[in-house]
């Protein structure tokens, strides 16, 4: 049974068939024609054997290997590595079939191979996951045939593997590199420059040419008989939460991601970075009430514990409560600590019905406010128009678009600090802001 159940026929096979069936009719009008049909069918029949003698050997056993990350990163290209190898005498045709999570609704992937006897075989692939949750690997299904291609053997190898999908591990680890290693210019990481002096002291230190010489210590070079200078470090132990719109203005999606999933990549990053400059991370969302609560702190377990609560979190659809908002952070956070508020405002009008609530969060702490440029209808300002309906849809985004521009002037107005950006920009956009923000001693 296993025998017939994995055995399939090519269109080679078909092919012949069809030649065979078409000259065996066409030798009733023309006799001399059947003897040469007859020698075809007996010659196909045993190149059919041989080819199922080759393929049902016992020498031919084909394994196969699926590398999957531990955790799959949200939003980023993920690398899926298959190892197959053959311990075959003969050169087998292989067309490969991953059976892929019911996520990426990819029905008809499939990888062409050609596997040398006892020779191993590499093949890499990307996913790209667009949603957070459990994904499901199947079993990855092998269809070999030989030079002659008139049967196919199927071999099933690799059990199934259930992968999780968290916030981007992979955007976290590449900006933190790039923070701290102080090279970070791609995609706009910018390295700041220092204003000022932070207040704590670490250390005197000699003189280097290009230090600030306000910073050198006068009693320590008379000691040494050369130029000694203070050495500052930034502050630490400073509070940094990341709070969270999760009601159905962040639902809209760019690039296949929604904006909150937008929002937890980039909290993500943040909070990793914070604890990395010796801060307290903390984690706030909220939608109609507030719903994860993290406190600030530094620990060892502190960025495992935002991003498993990251991984649980989900879009609502109801209306964000910020007063509720405003109440739970008055009672939750103790000490100035800054905010980092990822939320979208699509009107004046919403951000007018909000305001009183950032200003008062403004007068507590530092707040910075990150919404979301719609890049679809930014891209239609540029657009060629010929007709009076392009006309009118062009001005409509021109104007959607001064309508944002408005909306940054107006927090400014009230001292409060904001970040109009791309969402495939929001990650840089805020380290950007925190870097900048510790540099000059604002927190």
């Amino acid at each position: 049974m296993n025998f017939i159940k994995n055995l399939f026929l090519t269109n080679r096979f078909f092919f012949i068939v069809a030649i065979l069936t078409g000259g065996m009719m066409l030798s009733y009008a023309f006799p001399f024609l059947f003897a040469f049909v007859k020698t075809g069918c007996i010659l196909f029949a045993v190149l059919i054997l041989i080819d199922i003698l080759l393929l049902y050997n016992r020498s031919v056993v084909v394994t196969t290997e699926r590398d999957v990350p531990s955790v799959l990163s949200l939003g980023d290209d993920n690398i899926i590595t298959l190892s197959v190898r053959s311990k075959a005498r003969i050169k087998l045709f292989v067309t490969l079939i991953d059976e892929l999570p019911e996520q990426f609704q990819m029905r008809h992937f499939t990888i062409k191979l050609e596997l040398s006897p006892d020779k191993p075989h590499q093949q890499t692939y990307t996913l790209r996951p667009v949603a957070r949750g459990e994904y499901i690997f199947g079993k990855i299904h092998l269809y070999l045939t030989t030079g002659l291609g008139f049967i196919k053997r199927r071999i099933t190898g690799a059990s199934e593997v259930n992968v999780p999908v968290y916030p981007s591990i992979i955007q976290m680890k590449r900006y933190e590199l790039k923070t701290f290693a102080r090279t970070a210019t791609e995609y706009g990481v910018k390295k700041v420059r220092r204003i000022g002096h932070s207040y704590e002291f670490e250390h005197i230190r000699q003189y280097i040419r290009g230090d600030d010489y306000r910073s050198i210590n006068w009693k320590a070079t008379s000691r040494r008989a050369h130029l000694m200078i203070n050495q500052y470090e930034d502050e630490k132990s400073q509070q940094v939460y990341c709070i969270i719109d999760k009601s159905r203005v962040m639902h809209m999606p760019f690039n296949g991601l929604s904006l909150f999933d937008y929002a937890v990549n980039a909290a993500l990053v943040i909070s990793n970075i914070v604890l990395g400059k010796q801060d307290k991370a903390g984690l706030i969302t909220f939608a109609e009430t507030p719903k994860a609560l993290i406190k600030a702190d530094r620990s060892k377990t502190q960025l495992k514990k935002i991003l498993d609560t990251l991984y649980k979190e989900k879009e609502g659809a109801v209306e964000a409560n910020y007063e509720s908002m405003y109440m739970t952070v008055r009672n939750f956070v103790n000490g100035r600590s800054l905010l980092f508020l990822y939320t979208n405002f699509e009107s004046t009008y919403a951000l007018q019905r909000v305001l009183p609530q950032l200003r008062r969060l403004n007068d507590q702490h530092l707040l910075v406010v990150i919404f979301f440029e719609n890049t679809e209808i930014t891209t239609s300002t540029s657009q060629h128009v010929e007709t009076l309906e392009d006309i009118y849809t062009q001005v409509t985004a021109e104007n959607y678009v001064l309508t944002k521009a408005h909306m940054v002037q107006q927090l400014k107005q009230f001292g409060i600090i904001s970040i109009l950006t791309k969402p495939e920009h929001l990650t840089v956009a805020s380290i950007n802001k925190y870097l900048e923000l510790k540099s000059r001693g604002m927190i």
